[in-house]
């Protein structure tokens, strides 16, 4: 199996006045090409730090990541930036999308960053959209759309680049269980074809969706493994 994450020794420090603030510590993370992997824990855990760095969002102070194949332990700003236009499709609890554009447009956009052309960029988008069950919904806007369609928005936004992770921030905090449970179905789905995906959430039953767990404490891996009940699959 290919390894598309490998994070050694990983430490976030924050100076607060003269005192030292660890946020993470010491963390050791592998992830493998087609996992679907749950980084799960309560508020304050470190697992939103561990994931603005996974998603290339934020440095850490100290040890080694290497992100398909790449160092980005000493990179500039730009290159992170560019690691991240690649390799990483985000998925936000708050959708981020731009209220005046359509969800064509919004789903194009990482395009334009990526120098397609727009007759193909657009193409691209359809395509996507489509794969999310929005093909009768391109043309309206965000507040046309339900939180549920948002949210399918921003996954195939986030897809469109065809990346190696897609990394999900907690995107179902803002539905209810319905829409949730349809969100979690259309992961299902996408993992399905492929793709590797990280899910952040401090919720059980939506970790639970995921066939590996790796639990944040204090900024520490408490635990990582199997969810159990894909062990017998």
């Amino acid at each position: 199996m290919q390894k598309l994450i490998d994070i050694k020794g990983v430490q976030k420090v924050y100076t607060v006045g003269h005192e030292k603030v660890y946020a993470l510590k010491q963390i050791d993370l592998e992830i493998y090409k087609g996992e679907y992997v749950a980084l799960m824990g309560p508020s304050g855990s470190g697992k939103s730090t561990l994931m603005n760095i996974i998603g290339c969002l934020d440095v850490f102070s100290e040890g080694q990541y290497i992100l398909n194949d790449t160092n980005v332990s000493s990179m500039t700003e730009n290159a992170l930036a560019e690691v991240r236009n690649k390799e990483i499709g985000f998925v936000f609890q708050t959708f981020n999308l731009l209220p005046r554009m359509s969800a064509l447009e919004n789903v194009a956009l990482p395009l334009v960053y990526a120098g397609w052309n727009k007759k193909d960029r657009l193409a691209k988008a359809q395509e996507v959209l489509t794969s999310v069950g929005l093909q009768d919904r391109m043309l309206h806007k965000p507040n046309e759309l339900s939180g549920g369609q948002r949210q399918r928005v921003a996954v195939a936004r986030a897809l469109v680049n065809n990346p190696s992770i897609l990394l999900a921030d907690e995107p179902t905090g803002n539905l209810d269980t319905k829409t949730s449970i349809e969100i979690m179905q259309l992961f299902k789905d996408i993992h399905a074809k492929g793709n590797t995906i990280i899910l952040v959430t401090h919720e059980e039953d939506i970790a639970q969706h995921a066939k590996r767990i790796v639990r944040i404490r204090d900024g520490k891996v408490e635990s990582d493994q199997i969810n159990a009940q894909f062990e017998q699959k």
